[in-house]
């Protein structure tokens, strides 16, 4: 242990100018621990004042998974999504796939068309938000008779004998609008679609369902929506029919439930097994409230501050809780550390405090600034959800890192009587350490002194492989695989895409750029041939929508349902007459596929839920065929989610790299100003690099995708990494200050900040390994992950910070 009292530093004359302002910025701790031990019920006041002024802002907090939460109104491509959403509706759906494999005529048995008949209807009365409910019962069915088209209902008369209704389907399935998307082929299969006005980025007091009830989640869309069509879905009024449900709606609402759920489970787990542990090395109430206090309190803080700024909690929230344990576990055990220890030594608490508060104070503020540096560089990302992320978590551990000195720091002594005689350093093991942990670091400290160059071999044939890996790291995203296998919503998602219809989905926009433009022979040509295309890229595409089948469809009923005549009219005139004849006929269908003015049509390109990199590779060779046959000012636009999902992926590269790089620079300049040395602060650098290579070294070789769950690893590893290694390098530049001699140094930091750093890895390693219980895939993925870093990073402290300090001897020449 430091063997020095303060006033000890004025008198050793190898200080320098950094020496002295570092024994000040010192002194200025010291005092605010001697604040906060005289005026303890001033602290907790003003402390939980703020805590309550927090509580009250967090109160409407609401959590929004929707693309509001990731992209900024100004993007392009939203704003892009934003007009198709004007014109053509919100396009989020909710997708419900039907079968009866115990009828002998499958969906087409009379009395399960009564059954789907009935269910549209309650559909259309009883969910709310419903914009249009589509299915067998109720889709239009355009027919032609002796020059003439009539539309009517699919059900409308309903048929009165099994032959009629054996008719009607193979009428209806021959039919491009029906097959594929709300009927099979082979008539086993059928499907309803059920369409919203609303969309999760409209403002929340537009989302409820119930006024009265308030912003809680189950009031609010999509969950309210969904969980009425779960209700009506499990009446035993349609029993006999196996229903699978999926689509926008579905997912984002079991999202947003199981999110919330989670949350709730694993934190209550990890703050349980993080309990026990402290408890275990503490022994004492306050080594186990006091740092998880510290973390509930940042937790209180941020949410707060999301509240404040009208934000809402999105996916990014979630990682927030394990964020913040990093940060004031870390600060309070050392804190505890070295209290523990001087109140051993000392007979007074007063100056254990004060003196823990010299040693640790400026260690503790540099860890906590430079997590902020790790986490803040994120906001450059054009990601809204980890711009939001950069600033809540930053305010985070500001709140962690003051609780700790302030609040922590004055209840910290209310517990625990000063031993009345001072302790040999020898017997500084019982409530910290095991002596078999002393042992272990002792021995350390030896191997490190006996192989410095042999260890520095080693991490750096590390470094080598790792950087091989992530040479092979792949930044991709897909929604399904945020869920486990086992969910029912992933198995029923994978069922659906592998049989009809598809749960996602894009649009292309034509533009003609006049009124009644979409109408010209000329345009609806490159538009049918523009839709062939689409229809080729068959891992994406499942079924497509457009005007084209529309206008094709009208044609064949027109001339008796010849199929000689599906095909496009051969006028603008004509089109505009079939149109006209539509309208007038009773169709209402119309404008799903093209504006009021005719100037703008949509094409509806139903999809597997793929990987955002085949959306990529599928609308990448669609525009590269559009580029050739439309002229620039006339070419179809990718809009809708699949597209914004694309843009997704852009954006994580680009994030991804710019935030390590603005995160490693800041980090770099502040430990040179920690450490008063360029040269020193810059070597502290190379071992806090060795987290994040391992990381996506370890990602690359296991096929880990980075996504956007994860784009945040790199540069809050570097930030997480930095925290020990500055109580360590600190501690051993003190120890070397006073003895001029690397080992015994090196000894001394290790047997304290070592003991330190043990504690705090092992105590964040299990909190975060608990997300391994998660069904949330991402959540489970990215607990490994930081459970990584922090292992790697503790082992650079043990082993190559010591190794490079010690060869490079950077701390000036020892003495004989």
């Amino acid at each position: 242990f430091l063997r020095f009292e303060v006033s000890d530093m004025d008198e050793f004359g190898r200080q320098d100018r950094f020496q002295r302002l570092l024994v000040r910025t010192n002194r200025l701790f010291e005092s605010l621990a001697d604040f906060c031990f005289s005026h303890k019920l001033l602290v907790a006041v003003a402390s939980f004042m703020v805590l309550g002024a927090a509580v009250w802002f967090a109160k409407d907090v609401r959590f929004d998974n929707s693309f509001e939460a990731y992209f900024d109104r100004e993007d392009p491509s939203y704003a892009e999504y934003l007009k198709f959403r004007e014109d053509f509706g919100s396009g989020e759906i909710s997708y419900i796939l039907y079968e009866c494999p115990e009828k002998k005529d499958g969906v087409w048995d009379l009395s399960v068309m009564r059954k789907i008949q009935a269910l549209t209807r309650a559909l259309e009365e009883e969910v709310p938000f419903v914009r249009e409910v589509t299915s067998l019962a109720n889709a239009e069915l355009i027919e032609g008779k002796d020059g003439e088209i009539l539309i009517h209902e699919v059900l409308d008369p309903f048929p009165e004998t099994r032959e009629e209704m054996l008719a009607l389907r193979d009428q209806v399935v021959g039919k491009p609008l029906f097959e594929g998307g709300l009927a099979s082929a082979d008539g086993k299969f059928g499907a309803i679609l059920v369409e919203f006005e609303k969309s999760s980025v409209d403002p929340p007091e537009e989302l409820m369902a119930d006024p009265k009830k308030g912003l809680a989640m189950e009031n609010l869309y999509p969950q309210a929506p969904h969980s009425v069509i779960e209700d009506i879905l499990a009446r035993p009024s349609f029993s006999g029919i196996l229903f699978h449900h999926t689509g926008d709606v579905a997912l984002n609402a079991n999202y947003n439930e199981i999110s919330r759920r989670e949350s709730a489970r694993l934190g209550l787990i990890a703050f349980s097994l993080i309990g026990l542990l402290l408890f275990y090395y503490f022994r004492r109430p306050m080594g186990v409230l006091g740092p998880l206090g510290v973390v509930f309190g940042a937790f209180l803080v941020s949410t707060g501050f999301v509240g404040a700024m009208g934000w809402s909690i999105d996916l990014m929230f979630i990682m927030l809780p394990a964020t913040l344990i990093t940060v004031g576990v870390a600060d309070s055990v050392h804190i505890l550390t070295e209290y523990t220890h001087f109140q051993k030594t000392l007979e007074d608490r007063r100056a254990a405090i004060r003196k823990t508060m010299f040693l640790v104070g400026v260690p503790c503020l540099f860890t906590s600034l430079t997590d902020v540096a790790g986490f803040g560089s994120t906001n450059v990302s054009p990601i809204k959800a980890i711009g939001h992320f950069a600033w809540y978590s930053s305010v985070g551990v500001v709140a962690a890192f003051l609780l700790s000195v302030t609040l922590f720091l004055s209840a910290l002594t209310l517990w625990g009587r000063p031993k009345k005689k001072a302790v040999a350093p020898a017997d500084l093991t019982g409530e910290v350490a095991s002596k078999g942990v002393m042992r272990a670091l002792s021995g350390l400290s030896r191997f490190d002194l006996a192989h410095p160059w042999g260890i520095i071999a080693v991490w750096s044939a590390f470094f080598v492989l790792c950087i091989a890996g992530a040479l092979f790291l792949d930044v991709d995203s897909n929604f399904i695989n945020e869920f486990s296998k086992d969910l029912p919503i992933r198995k029923t998602t994978e069922y659906v895409d592998a049989t009809m219809g598809g749960a996602s989905n894009f649009h292309y926009i034509f533009d003609s750029g006049k009124p009644d433009g979409v109408l010209e022979p000329a345009f609806l040509a490159r538009m049918e041939k523009f839709q062939k295309r689409v229809k080729g890229e068959t891992d994406v595409v499942m079924k497509t929508y457009s005007l084209v089948d529309l206008m094709k469809d009208i044609n064949k009923s027109f001339h008796d349902e010849d199929p000689a005549w599906h095909v496009l009219p051969e006028s603008r005139e004509l089109a505009a007459q079939y149109l006209l004849l539509y309208e007038m006929s009773g169709g209402e269908e119309l404008d799903q596929y093209v504006t009021a003015d005719r100037s703008r049509a949509s094409m509806e390109v139903r999809c597997k839920l793929v990987p955002s990199s085949l959306y990529k590779k599928a609308i990448g060779n669609i525009n590269a065929y559009g580029e050739s046959r439309f002229e620039p000012k006339d070419r179809p636009v990718a809009t809708g989610m699949g597209s914004l999902w694309i843009r997704l992926i852009n954006y994580i590269v680009t994030s991804q790299i710019q935030s390590f790089a603005i995160a490693f620079g800041v980090i770099a300049i502040m430990m040179c100003m920690v450490f008063g040395s360029i040269r020193l602060g810059l070597l502290a650098m190379v071992p806090n690099i060795a987290p994040v290579l391992v990381t996506l070294g370890v990602m690359g070789w296991l096929n880990i995708t980075l996504d956007y769950s994860k784009l945040l690893i790199a540069s809050v590893a570097i930030g997480i990494s930095v925290d020990d290694n500055i109580h360590f390098i600190s501690r051993f530049r003190q120890e070397f200050w006073l003895t001029r001699n690397y080992a015994k140094a090196l000894e001394a930091a290790m047997q304290d900040v070592g003991r330190a750093v043990f504690i705090t890895t092992s105590v964040l390693i299990v909190g975060f390994m608990v997300n391994t219980f998660s069904v949330m895939r991402s959540i489970a993925e990215f607990g490994v992950l930081v459970a990584l870093t922090l292992l790697v990073a503790s082992l650079a402290d043990y082993f190559f910070t010591p190794a490079l300090l010690y060869v490079t001897k950077i701390f000036g020449p020892e003495e004989k």
